[in-house]
């Protein structure tokens, strides 16, 4: 309808899933339209000039709201609210896991499955049941964190945001967060349909990129996790620092398995991040 009714000629679908087949199949219809989707990995050779995918390195902000988790909890057992299993979700959770892990290698990050992307009911039954288990920072990724925010804040406990900032909702337990600047990507993609350039088919970016970004920090984050988060940032920030790495005795998953060996690290852009299966050591869960 957008195209044959209002003449659209470029087009934004962004729910995950629709990618392949569904975006596909309108594109090969309508050659002269462009379409962009969010977080579909376009490949070269096999999908149209048309089509393409934007996303950005959001773990890079859940891995810094890990370090101040980390420095944070008392009780050195986070919890994680999701909504499903797929690679996008899977990284952050293992990037705030890893974040936490870098300050205290014994903090485990507990993780419950909801099943779907907007499920307040259940996202309030896991953060409960997560604070009963003992976990003292809470973060997310399902689409609207309000309801894990306010019921972490009402348990007590301390809470890392995700999408936008919700310090306003929960003033007193909004540590930090890590939030997206779509306008970044938008903008590539728009300036180059309106100029008649190319259509950019692979878009993606990180914090040096202005894709995300960390909340401010709040005012009960200690002096040492604040600066152990900016290090890292800046390490970030010149390129300089990998999450996903073997090191020396290579990266587990949470079954004992080595998931990226020893020596080998993975940068942002490295497209195998994108099809991530496995939780990390330290993350309690199944994927």
């Amino acid at each position: 309808a957008m195209i044959s009714q209002d003449g659209a000629a470029l087009l934004f679908p962004t729910s995950f899933g629709y990618f392949d087949p569904h975006m596909l199949a309108v594109a090969a219809k309508n050659e002269k339209v462009r379409f962009a989707h969010c977080g579909g990995l376009w490949t070269e050779g096999k999908h149209p000039k048309n089509t393409g995918s934007f996303f950005g390195y959001i773990d890079e902000c859940q891995y810094l709201n890990g370090v101040i988790a980390g420095h944070m909890s008392k009780s050195k057992k986070l919890g994680f609210v999701a909504a499903k299993p797929i690679p996008q979700v899977l990284r952050n959770i293992n990037a705030y896991a890893m974040g936490a892990r870098s300050v205290d290698p014994t903090i485990t990050t507990t993780v419950i499955f909801t099943g779907d992307w907007s499920m307040a009911v259940k996202e309030a039954e896991a953060t409960n049941s997560l604070a009963d288990q003992g976990a003292d920072v809470f973060t997310m990724h399902v689409d609207g964190p309000k309801v894990v925010v306010e019921t972490a804040a009402r348990r007590g406990k301390f809470v890392c945001g995700y999408h936008a900032s919700q310090a306003k909702l929960a003033p007193n337990a909004y540590l930090t967060g890590a939030e997206w600047n779509w306008i970044a990507a938008y903008k590539q993609i728009i300036d180059a349909a309106r100029s008649g350039k190319p259509h950019p088919n692979f878009v993606r970016g990180g914090l040096k990129d202005g894709f995300v970004k960390p909340s401010p920090y709040g005012a009960m984050v200690t002096a040492a996790a604040r600066k152990n988060a900016d290090e890292v940032k800046a390490a970030m920030l010149k390129g300089s620092f990998d999450i996903f790495k073997g090191g020396s005795a290579g990266l587990k998953d949470n079954t004992g398995k080595v998931v990226i060996p020893a020596g080998k690290a993975h940068q942002q852009t490295d497209v195998a991040l994108e099809g991530m299966n496995y939780l990390v050591e330290g993350v309690v869960g199944k994927v």
